[in-house]
């Protein structure tokens, strides 16, 4: 028996020394051929929304790490037009939500219907609502009540909704990518700070510069119009997810994020402008999200390993809403982004 026992462990030593020997070439050649996957992936959409590189590569990152982005902007700046081209791109299926005070949680997780049989027999029947879809666009979320807001909350965390005692695992992937206007506040609500922290990225979408304005006006107000075309399927898109959490993180990209994540709270921080103006600040849920966000982008600018620089340049979509300032700081009219770039500051 001990004779046995030795063979079977000396056996499975030498599959697992075999695994690992085998395991970076083959993660080699997976990263690389993700990589120019997500060239193609890039220049679909690019062929469909006109400049905005820094929103399609930010909301790529939050789709290769499996989370979810809320996206900021004025209206007429494509955000809708960018989560259905998406869809179609990445061969998700896609639905769509419009956001109002009257919305409510069954509008977007779905309901139970009494239904009777030929029989006479009476029994409830699950209708599920739009959130049972791989990709859902949440238009407008803070013109939702803070009750159907919290309708996303239990989706977003655990990929399944509970209606009427029992539990609904939705699809997979399951993204959610929200849009929200600055502007006009009247009869929104602002989203509680739980949810905000499940958004992996908030991505600030701006005016295109001058160039890529003048290439929309000349696509777009033809006879026809460019389509994105499918170029990645959902299955394609699990597979890369998995692939971005294999990558590796070097020690040094490790303690970077670290200490940028514990350099916002307020009780532990060597930066001075944190400890003076930060009222709420980030937990180990945006450490997560920089340690799978940082692997994502490197992968996109065809590295095989993340960098310090990737750190610092999501530093600002990850941390910006996961943070607030306390009323002297707004009042002085200092940013919430002026403190991360003081929070930056020792890695660069």
């Amino acid at each position: 028996m001990n004779a046995d026992k030795a063979t079977s462990e000396q056996t499975s030593a030498e599959t697992t020394n075999l695994v690992m020997k085998d395991a970076p070439d083959k993660l080699l050649d997976a990263a690389e051929a993700l990589g120019g996957k997500l060239d193609q992936v890039k220049s679909a959409i690019g062929k469909v929304i006109f400049g905005q590189h820094e929103v399609i590569e930010e909301t790529l990152i939050t789709l290769l790490s499996g989370g979810h982005v809320l996206l900021i902007g004025v209206p007429g700046l494509a955000k809708t037009k960018l989560v259905e081209t998406l869809g179609i791109v990445v061969g998700l299926e896609d639905k769509r939500i419009q956001c109002t005070p009257d919305l409510m949680p069954a509008d977007i997780v779905g309901s139970e219907v009494l239904e009777e049989d030929e029989q006479g027999r009476r029994a409830f029947r699950f209708l599920p609502g739009p959130v049972f879809s791989q990709l859902l666009m949440a238009d407008e979320i803070n013109r939702a009540s803070p009750r159907t807001q919290s309708a996303l909350l239990q989706a977003m965390q655990e990929h399944r909704v509970s209606v009427g005692g029992s539990y609904h695992s939705l699809p997979k992937p399951f993204h959610v990518l929200a849009t929200q206007n600055p502007l006009e506040q009247e009869g929104t609500y602002p989203l509680p700070e739980a949810q905000l922290d499940r958004f992996l990225l908030q991505v600030t979408v701006g005016y295109p510069d001058l160039a890529a304005e003048r290439d929309m006006l000349i696509a777009t107000t033809g006879v026809t119009e460019a389509k994105p075309a499918k170029v990645m399927s959902a299955e394609e898109l699990l597979d890369a997810q998995h692939v971005i959490r294999q990558i590796p993180v070097g020690e040094t990209v490790l303690e970077a994020i670290l200490t940028l994540t514990r350099s916002g709270r307020p009780e532990s921080t060597d930066v001075a402008q944190v400890a003076e103006h930060v009222a709420w600040a980030p937990g180990p849920r945006a450490s997560q999200a920089l340690m799978l966000a940082s692997r994502a982008r490197a992968v996109l600018h065809g590295r095989l390993s993340p960098s310090v620089d990737d750190v610092i340049a999501l530093a600002h979509p990850i941390l910006r809403h996961r943070m607030a300032l306390n009323f002297a700081a707004r009042a002085d009219g200092i940013t919430v982004d002026q403190v991360i770039d003081h929070m930056c500051d020792p890695l660069r």
